[in-house]
């Protein structure tokens, strides 16, 4: 099992230090990002918590995964690596789609 984990459905209000003490709960925890719009700013809504061990991971997901964090249910689970084939295709349909005014982006 991996020692970082993915934290979804999080509150746009939701900090990298609430997100570190609330996992310390459950052990040593290594680093924390919220993941945020590059151009906003704002929170995805989602980000990582890397635990310094496995026990305190498995705790973690145990302790936290469907449990309440401002107000809204999280999720709390291993996180995977990132796939090579879904970052070049997404940032190539970024620039043909930027040409001529958004080009459809807006349906998602």
């Amino acid at each position: 099992m991996n020692k970082n984990l993915y934290v979804g459905n999080l509150s746009q209000k939701v900090t990298e230090d609430d997100l570190r003490n609330n996992f310390s709960e459950a052990g040593e925890v290594a680093s924390v990002s919220v993941i945020k719009d590059k151009f906003s700013g704002v929170s995805r809504g989602f980000g990582f918590v890397e635990m310094a061990t496995e026990e305190g991971a498995q705790e973690a997901i145990k302790k936290f995964n469907g449990g309440d964090l401002d107000g809204k249910t999280i999720t709390v689970n291993e996180a995977r690596p990132k796939t090579e084939s879904s970052g070049p295709r997404r940032s190539g349909g970024g620039f043909r789609g930027g040409q001529g005014g958004g080009g459809g982006r807006g349906r998602y």
